[in-house]
């Protein structure tokens, strides 16, 4: 007895432009950025161990990009730069790793310098 052979998938599956598209919620983007900022920040620390207050984030998404703007607070002494530039490329990383969503903009804001940091 011959087995039924199924359709191709290309005959029952739309083209992609017609399938729709997906919508990541702005709070899921400030959640994986907050989450990265965090992350990059513990490094800085001696031991690991963030006294700082955590990151406050806030995106905007203007079509199909994500612009992210971070408030941190960093350790003193350490360089600062290097700090808030490790923030921002870590962000950018995360955001597009987890959600293809092309990054346009990180915008780290440092508000506080906490005593403690590495010597």
């Amino acid at each position: 007895m011959a087995t039924p052979v199924p359709a191709p998938l290309s005959a029952s599956v739309p083209a992609p432009g017609r399938r729709g598209r997906l919508r990541v919620a702005d709070r899921v983007y400030a959640r994986i950025a907050a989450r990265a900022a965090r992350e990059a920040i513990v490094e800085a620390w001696p031991a690991g161990r963030a006294k700082g207050a955590p990151p406050h984030v806030s995106v905007a998404v203007p079509g199909s990009t994500v612009t992210v703007r971070v408030a941190v607070e960093l350790p003193f002494p350490s360089d600062v730069a290097a700090t808030a530039r490790a923030v921002r490329d870590r962000i950018a990383a995360q955001v597009v790793g987890l959600t293809g969503t092309k990054v346009s903009g990180v915008v780290v804001v440092v508000e506080k310098l906490v005593p403690g940091g590495a010597a």
